[in-house]
C-alpha cells in the first residue's frame, strides 16, 4: 500500500524552534518524514505518510502546529481547487470511504480575509456537491471534518487583502497539543516567580529535549518549576534541585512547586526537589538521568554563586562554630556561604555532568544568554561525547537566548570540545543592565 499525501498546518510563532520540534518528534515515534520540503517561512508542509494513525501519533503533542489533514487539494482559485481535487489519485476511492459517514466543513484563514457570513459558507460547501456525501451534517460530533483553507497576502499596513491567494482542501486527521498553552498558562498557576519560564517554550524544549512517559527528568536549575512541569505533562517522573531554598521552599505548603502539580493533578509525576549547589551534587552517581533539561542561571538578578568562600583564609576556622552546644553548619538555620562562578565553568560542569549520567542517546538541553553584537562569536559550549543537535535562537533587541540540545554519543563519539576555556568575551550581566552599550 503506497503512501498518503498530508498537510501539516503550523503556527508562524518561534519558527526558529519548530523543524527541530517536528524533527524530535518524528524521531521520538520512529516516523520517516522527508523534510526537504519544509519551508520555514510558511505555515504549510505537504509530506508523505503511511496512515492517519502516524499523522496523528506525530502531531498530538506538538505545540507550534495547529492540525494535520489528509491532503485533497490545492489551487490559486476555487475552480481550479476542485479541479485539483478531482484530478488528485485516489479521488474515487476516498468519495466512496466517506460516502456515508457523517461530517461537517470548517473554514481557516491564513493572515486576514474577513469572517464569513453563512451565506458565503453554504455557497462553499455547496461546490463541493461532487464529492457526493450521503452522510448527515453533525456539527457537533461528526465521523469526518473537511477543511478549506484560505491563504492571504499579507496586509503591510494596507487595507487586508479579500481575495486569496490560495485555496487548501484536506480531511482533519488530528490535532496538536496547543491548547496546552492555556492550561499551563502562568497567569493561572499558584505558584511562579519572576523568572518563571513561559508555558510555550517550556513545553516546546521539552518536545525538542524528547522528555519521555515514564521516564526520569532532571532540572538542576528549578526555579519555581516550569520545566518541571513541561516533563510531568509530558509523563515524565520528574525531579529538580536549586541553590536558592527560598524557591524550593515556596511560600508555604499550598504555594510552591509540588502544589502546582496538585493544580495540574499530576502529582504522581513529582518526584521531589531538593536544595542544593549543582557542582556540589548529592544525586547518587550511579542514577540514570533520561532527560536533563534546564535553564542555568544568567546571572542576570545577582551573580552566579556556589558553595563556598570567596576568601578561604578569612573564612578559615568558622566551620569550627558552635551555636547552643551544636555545631553551626548542621543547624537547620544555616546558610552556607557562597561565591561567585562563572557561566562558562557552570556550561562546563553542566556537560560533564550529563555525559556522565544521561544514557547513550539521551538528551540534554538547556538555554544559554548571547548579546547580539556583530563583532562578538558566539562560541557554544561542546563536550567530546555529546553531539550538538540543535541550536535554536530566540532573539530580542540586543541579546538572544539559545536553546542547545545535545544527544549523548558516549565515550566512543571523540566529538570536539572546548572545555575549561573562556567563551564569553565579556560578563553577561554587567552588559544586561548597561545595555550592551559597553
Amino acid at each position: 500500500m503506497g503512501k498518503k499525501q498530508y498537510l501539516l498546518y503550523m503556527v508562524q510563532i518561534h519558527t526558529n524552534f519548530r523543524l527541530a520540534e517536528l524533527e524530535s518528534l518524528a524521531d521520538l515515534f520512529n516516523l520517516d518524514i522527508d523534510f526537504s520540503k519544509y519551508d520555514a517561512n510558511s505555515p504549510f508542509f505537504f509530506l508523505e505518510l503511511d496512515n492517519d494513525e502516524q499523522a496523528r501519533q506525530w502531531i498530538k503533542r506538538s505545540i507550534l502546529t495547529k492540525a494535520i489533514y489528509e491532503y485533497w487539494g490545492h489551487g490559486q482559485t476555487l475552480d481550479s481547487l476542485h479541479d485539483t481535487i478531482k484530478q488528485t489519485p485516489g479521488f474515487q476511492e476516498r468519495c466512496k470511504q466517506f460516502k456515508n459517514s457523517s461530517f461537517k466543513f470548517e473554514f481557516e484563514n491564513y493572515q486576514g480575509g474577513k469572517k464569513k457570513d453563512m451565506a458565503t459558507k453554504v455557497k462553499q460547501m455547496e461546490s463541493f456537491k461532487y464529492l457526493e456525501f450521503e452522510g448527515k451534517i453533525d456539527l457537533k460530533n461528526p465521523q469526518e471534518i473537511y477543511t478549506l483553507i484560505e491563504e492571504y497576502a499579507p496586509a503591510f499596513g494596507k487595507a487586508a487583502p479579500t481575495v486569496p491567494l490560495s485555496y487548501i482542501f484536506g480531511r482533519f486527521v488530528g490535532s496538536s497539543d496547543r491548547s496546552a498553552m492555556e492550561r499551563y498558562d502562568l497567569k493561572k498557576r499558584p505558584y511562579k516567580g519572576t523568572t518563571s519560564f513561559e508555558a510555550e517554550l517550556s513545553l516546546v524544549s521539552a518536545n525538542i529535549a524528547q522528555v519521555k512517559p515514564g521516564t526520569l527528568m532532571y532540572d538542576p536549575f528549578a526555579g519555581t518549576g516550569s520545566f518541571l512541569t513541561a516533563g510531568g505533562h509530558f509523563g515524565a517522573l520528574v525531579i529538580g534541585s536549586d541553590i536558592d531554598g527560598r524557591m524550593i521552599r515556596g511560600k508555604g505548603a499550598n504555594t510552591d512547586i509540588k502544589s502546582n502539580f496538585r493544580f495540574y493533578q499530576e502529582s504522581e509525576k513529582f518526584l521531589d526537589v531538593l536544595t542544593m549547589d549543582f557542582t556540589h551534587n548529592a544525586l547518587r552517581s550511579n542514577l540514570v538521568l533520561d532527560t536533563i533539561l534546564c535553564d542555568p542561571p544568567y546571572g542576570i538578578r545577582e551573580s552566579i554563586k556556589i558553595l563556598g568562600a570567596r576568601d578561604p583564609e578569612r573564612f578559615a576556622g568558622k566551620e569550627d562554630i558552635v551555636i547552643d552546644g551544636q555545631k553551626a553548619f548542621l543547624r537547620k538555620d544555616y546558610i552556607p556561604t557562597k561565591k561567585p562562578y562563572s557561566l562558562d565553568s557552570l556550561l562546563d560542569d553542566l556537560l560533564r555532568y550529563s555525559a556522565a549520567r544521561l544514557p547513550i542517546g539521551g538528551r540534554l538541553a538547556f538555554w544559554m544568554p548571547t548579546a547580539n553584537d556583530e563583532n562578538v562569536e558566539t562560541i557554544i559550549p561542546l563536550h567530546s561525547n555529546l553531539e550538538l543537535k540543535y541550536n535554536c535562537v530566540q532573539e530580542f533587541n540586543k541579546w538572544s537566548r539559545r536553546l542547545l540540545v545535545y544527544i549523548n554519543r558516549g565515550d566512543s563519539f571523540k566529538g570536539p570540545t572546548n572545555g575549561g576555556q573562556k567563551r564569553s568575551p565579556s560578563n553577561f550581566r554587567e552588559r544586561y543592565f548597561t545595555h550592551f552599550t559597553k
